[in-house]
C-alpha cells in the first residue's frame, strides 16, 4: 500500500494504492492522526486504486473513524468499488462515515 495525502481548503485528502489490509490501515491512520493533532477533523479517502479491503482493514479505519468523531469531525470515501462499498455497509462503516461521487462532491459536503 502507498498513499499520498494533501491538504484543500482545511480537508485532508488521502490517495491510496493497494490493498488494505493491517499494513495500509496502519499507513492512513498514521496519516490521519498526524492530521487531526493539528486539528484537521475533515478526511477525504480516494480508493480508486484501492480494490481490496480485508476485516483489519475496516477495522482501523473504524479506530479512526472514532477518533475523528470525538473531534467533531467527518470522514468522506470517494471511488468505491462496488464490492468495497458493499462491504463498508455489511460492516457498518457506512453509518458513520460518507460517500460521494467525486472529490469535488466531497469537499462540497463539509
Amino acid at each position: 500500500m502507498t498513499l499520498t495525502s494533501t491538504l484543500k481548503d482545511g480537508c485532508l485528502i488521502i490517495t491510496t494504492d493497494g490493498y488494505l489490509n493491517n499494513t495500509g490501515g496502519e499507513l492512513i491512520a498514521e496519516e490521519c492522526y498526524k492530521f487531526l493533532d493539528d486539528g484537521v477533523n475533515k478526511i477525504v479517502i480516494d480508493l480508486l486504486l484501492t480494490k481490496v479491503v480485508n476485516s483489519i482493514g475496516i477495522s482501523i479505519l473504524i479506530e479512526i473513524l472514532e477518533r475523528l468523531i470525538n473531534a467533531e469531525g467527518k470522514m468522506i470515501f470517494i471511488n468505491l468499488d462496488p464490492a468495497i462499498d458493499k462491504t463498508f455497509a455489511i460492516m457498518g462503516l457506512s453509518q458513520f462515515a460518507g460517500k460521494a461521487g467525486s472529490l469535488e462532491e466531497a469537499l462540497g459536503a463539509f
